[in-house]
């Protein structure tokens, strides 16, 4: 009997551990990928400083004190470049 709890107790521990790596490394695919788009968003602010919105056909963004505030992504769309939709005095 104990050598079934005992054997019980390992494969639970495994499974644990198995779960806890994938999902870090999950997480960390994650965290990447917003860092470059984070980046590639401060690029396009300082690239077109008179910019005040832009899209890239999947979100919809504001830039408000130098920041950009954006939509959550529509379904299905297409991503593109960001392109500028309306600029300051126009």
């Amino acid at each position: 009997m104990r050598y079934a709890v005992r054997k019980l107790a390992f494969s639970f521990a495994f499974a644990l551990a198995g779960t806890a790596a994938a999902l870090s490394a999950e997480l960390g695919a994650t965290a990447g990928a917003a860092q470059t788009q984070d980046d590639s968003l401060k690029e396009f602010i300082v690239a077109n400083p008179d910019c005040l919105e832009f899209n890239d056909q999947c979100s919809f963004c504001t830039v408000v004190n130098g920041v950009a505030e954006c939509s959550t992504p529509q379904i299905a769309c297409v991503k593109q470049k960001n392109r500028c939709t309306k600029r300051a005095g126009k």
